[in-house]
């Protein structure tokens, strides 16, 4: 059918948020805490256990349903999920806000493996849905096609959005942190501690005013994708899937909005963490020949060690170092086993845009993109190709985890990273550019269960 547009907004280039009548969790009827999940793709088969016996109103039977041996077309894990969510909105379970707001949301939290106490805040809205080309949201990693399959088959099923878009905006004059602010003064809505320790906090923010001023201030602002890239997509696909079987575009259409979460890029409270690499089946891998294929670009220190004394005070100077000096030159840190931890830093010598052609200023300075370009590549001999299939590179967050990982013979080399700076991320996204998998882990995650979008009742 020919598509028809009500309007055109090709030419807005700006974002625009909305209100919107939230299904929530009715506190009377459950225990926040024992409701809700991590986001689905975080989800272990030990804590989709966990959350099946927390209670049996628990969301994972919507957002990560257990498949069953008789699994078929008209009965299987996304028609299960439909006909949950269907009888909780009956028996009043979940109910729908009686009137349309923006949902500020706050997370205070310790960063991992420091004492440091951080309150991430933000607010929760529709955004109208954008293709990237338009230039108002930005992605920052690549997507892989199972993810967005199984996303948009749960919602077609349940024309619910379940999940929250993380979605960051740079707003230095700190706009919209007033307005959110004064709205989060008032006893919140919800308030839980989730199973890392981290204490959810939401509002909701109805009044017109209040809420057109935020949707002003918002005006203006470009949109990078934090965390949620699968989603967005699968948003984007179901609302072209509308259009086609409308015939038409009716920019106003629940199709054309997704529920975002939304965070100040200025802002206190923003923490990424890096995500470690962690390399195996390289045939003939050796660690010497590996260091000798870097030197023409990097200096290397060794802490070398021997018993377990000396291992965790060589490890402590060796951690202090990747971050410190990685502070002024470009760092990354390997561990191989053998008695040593290992520290390569970008030399003077190297020249950046001869080693790393035909990419931006922005990509560049990201360790990661100099880790798989260089370190990866040249160093290893994987293509990108090979990195991408996650075959022979394995990821972890946590750093002593990643060198158990090797030590115990599962992996041949641990690659350690510092993590990269939100401006930088910024700066290669709004440039048009995408990074490697998994270049940032924006902690913490955002919950799925506090608030939900029905594409049937807007």
């Amino acid at each position: 059918a020919r598509i028809v547009a009500f309007h055109s907004a090709s030419d807005r280039l700006m974002a625009e948020i909305f209100p919107f009548h939230a299904w929530r969790y009715d506190p009377r009827r459950v225990r926040p805490a024992d409701v809700v999940t991590q986001p689905y793709d975080k989800i272990t088969p030990e804590m989709q256990d966990r959350y099946l016996a927390a209670s049996p109103s628990n969301f994972i039977r919507v957002e990560k349903g257990v498949a069953e041996p008789g699994d078929s077309a008209n009965d299987n894990v996304y028609t299960r999920a439909a006909a949950t969510l269907d009888a909780w909105t009956r028996e009043g379970v979940l109910a729908r806000d009686a009137a349309p707001g923006i949902y500020p949301y706050f997370q205070e939290y310790t960063v991992p493996g420091t004492s440091h106490r951080r309150t991430r805040k933000g607010f929760i809205a529709l955004g109208r849905l954008e293709d990237y080309s338009a230039g108002v949201v930005f992605p920052h990693e690549r997507t892989l096609p199972g993810p967005r399959a199984d996303r948009l088959e749960l919602l077609r099923r349940t024309r619910t959005q379940t999940g929250l878009l993380f979605l960051l905006y740079p707003d230095p004059e700190r706009t919209t942190d007033k307005i959110v602010n004064q709205a989060a003064r008032r006893e919140p809505l919800v308030e839980l501690t989730d199973e890392n320790g981290v204490i959810h906090r939401l509002w909701a923010l109805t009044d017109p005013e209040a809420v057109a001023a935020l949707a002003a201030a918002m005006a203006s602002k470009k949109l990078l994708i934090a965390d949620g890239h699968h989603r967005y997509e699968t948003a984007l696909a179901y609302r072209d899937e509308c259009r086609q079987a409308a015939g038409a575009i009716d920019p106003s259409a629940p199709s054309e909005r997704a529920m975002m979460a939304l965070f100040n890029t200025a802002a206190e409270g923003l923490t990424i963490l890096p995500t470690h690499r962690l390399v195996s089946g390289v045939d003939g891998f050796d660690f010497d020949a590996f260091r000798r294929r870097l030197a023409p670009q990097f200096d290397w220190y060794a802490y070398p060690f021997a018993g377990a004394e000396e291992r965790e005070m060589a490890l402590a100077e060796f951690r202090r170092d990747l971050e410190g000096r990685g502070r002024a030159r470009r760092a990354v840190g390997a561990y191989a086993g053998g008695g040593a931890f290992y520290l390569f830093l970008l030399n003077n010598r190297a020249d950046l845009e001869n080693i790393l052609p035909g990419l931006t200023a922005a990509e560049r300075q990201l360790d990661v993109v100099l880790l798989h370009r260089v370190i990866l590549e040249r160093g290893l001999g994987l293509t990108q190709k090979e990195v991408s299939g996650e075959k022979q590179v394995g990821y972890e967050r946590d750093l002593e985890a990643a060198l158990a990982t090797v030590d115990a013979g599962r992996a041949q080399l641990a690659l350690l990273l510092n993590p990269a700076r939100i401006d930088q991320v910024a700066d290669a996204a709004f440039a048009g550019r995408v990074l490697p998998e998994k270049s940032t882990d924006f902690y913490p995650k955002l919950l799925t269960g506090l608030a939900f979008y029905s594409l049937e009742d807007e």
